[in-house]
């Protein structure tokens, strides 16, 4: 009788048991991505644990390390088979988008390797690299072009990457995107274009180079 009663207990606690291992598995893997314990991912991805596993706010594993910038995280979770590197955020963000923000042109440049989405609806990452502040934001930059992105993307509100990049970001960003054939006569949704974006952000470096593009595309440049 009382074997009968333990056989019958032990599905229950076996579940119960399995629970807890999850359950401790989940909070020491998104505790090691916020301290960059890249060691202790590994492991965890090497258990069986899910790279794809969201924080309760639901944002994704990887998402969440690049905006740590917990570099050993993240290589970690890109080296796991099965990794989902274009999810996204509640807002639309992805880990590319994160990078390119960032300046950091190491992991940008293995998200794409692993077919990181650079031409996304709405916001693209070429948006976020425009509005970089970080050194290598303009390798960055360049490394998204190479790879085909749309240099006059359309935000949900229409705003371009050179607006961004006029308005926020570094001088040689604008510039680029100015030499590699951005349109500085598009307006967004407010009917604002580039040059009023630099003149918004009081930023005569970027208003003159804004003038001169749009010099270039007159038919008579002469008459400016």
């Amino acid at each position: 009788m009382m074997r009968r009663r333990i056989l019958a207990l032990l599905p229950a606690a076996l579940l119960l048991a399995t629970h807890g291992v999850q359950a401790g598995a989940y909070e020491d893997f998104f505790r090691a991505l916020q301290v960059d314990d890249g060691a202790t991912v590994a492991n965890l991805l090497r258990r069986g644990f899910d790279p794809n596993a969201r924080t309760a706010g639901g944002e994704p594993a990887l998402l969440l390390a690049q905006r740590e910038k917990a570099r050993k995280a993240v290589a970690a979770l890109l080296a796991a088979p099965g990794l989902q590197v274009n999810a996204a955020s509640a807002k639309g963000e992805t880990a590319l988008m994160l990078a390119a923000l960032q300046g950091d042109l190491a992991t940008a440049r293995a998200l794409i390797e692993r077919d990181a989405d650079v031409n996304q609806v709405g916001w693209t990452p070429l948006h976020y690299a425009a509005s970089s502040l970080g050194d290598d934001a303009p390798a960055v930059t360049a490394l998204l072009l190479e790879h085909h992105a749309y240099i006059d993307a359309a935000s949900p509100n229409g705003t371009t990457p050179l607006m961004m990049a006029v308005r926020y970001g570094r001088p040689e960003v604008a510039r680029l995107l100015v030499d590699e054939g951005a349109d500085p006569a598009i307006k967004n949704e407010l009917g604002l274009d580039a040059l009023a974006f630099a003149q918004q952000a009081k930023r005569p470096d970027m208003h003159e180079l804004i003038l001169q593009a749009i010099r270039k595309r007159q038919p008579n440049p002469g008459q400016w």
